[in-house]
Order: structure tokens, then C-alpha cells, then sequence
């Protein structure tokens, strides 16, 4: 079974930064794309950045220039940078996976518990 737990969320002032972090373990044998989406109360959830195993990145414009999306192969592990905090950002945060369990099957998408951040002076 494929776990994500993220960490790194809590209340930052506008202007502010955080870190999130997402590890995948338990039995994978490949991770395609991770992921970072954000739920803010009574909205739906929305894409905030992706990354793929190759490095190809896709940012939601609201966050272009401000939030950085990076990966550690080795570690299974996605982060985001969230720098230049806005009330607007204030959401929970959850990490996305698209894991490939066993070679030769399709992938499947696999979700983080959430973890919020509260942009907030």
C-alpha cells in the first residue's frame, strides 16, 4: 500500500513563507507525476504545481513567481516553496501522486491526508 504524508504547513503573516513536504513510501515501483492541490473552504480543489519524473513543470497562474515546485527521485519526496504568502493562499494544501505499483500496470493516483496553511496577520 502507497502512503503520502505531507508535513510543513501552520500560519504564516502575509509576505511570509513556508515549506511543505510530501513523502511517498510503502510498495511502489515508480512514481510518474506529484503533485500539490489546495482546497479552500466551500471551493473546489484546484492544481497549484505538478511535477513530473523527468523535471516538467506545471504552475496554477495565482502562484507563478511566487511558489516553487521541486522533487527528490531518490526520496520519493515533492516540496513546495511557498514564498510571498497571501490571505488567498489560505487552504488545505493536499500532495497527489501517480504511482505505478507493480511494472507493466497503469498508475494510480494516490492522495496526502492535507495538511493546512493559514495565511493570516
Amino acid at each position: 500500500q502507497v502512503q503520502l504524508v505531507e508535513s510543513g504547513g501552520g500560519l504564516v503573516q502575509p509576505g511570509g513563507s513556508l515549506r511543505l513536504s510530501c513523502a511517498a513510501s510503502g510498495s511502489l515501483f515508480s512514481i510518474n507525476a506529484m503533485g500539490w492541490y489546495r482546497q479552500a473552504p466551500g471551493k473546489q480543489r484546484d492544481l497549484v504545481a505538478a511535477i513530473t519524473s523527468d523535471g516538467r513543470i506545471n504552475y496554477a497562474n495565482s502562484v507563478k513567481g511566487r511558489f516553487t515546485i521541486s522533487r527528490d527521485n531518490a526520496r520519493n519526496t515533492v516540496y513546495l516553496q511557498m514564498n510571498s504568502l497571501k490571505p488567498e493562499d489560505t487552504a488545505v494544501y493536499y500532495c497527489s501522486a501517480l504511482v505505478q505499483v507493480v511494472p507493466g500496470t497503469f498508475p494510480d493516483d494516490y492522495w496526502g491526508q492535507g495538511t493546512q496553511v493559514t495565511v493570516s496577520s
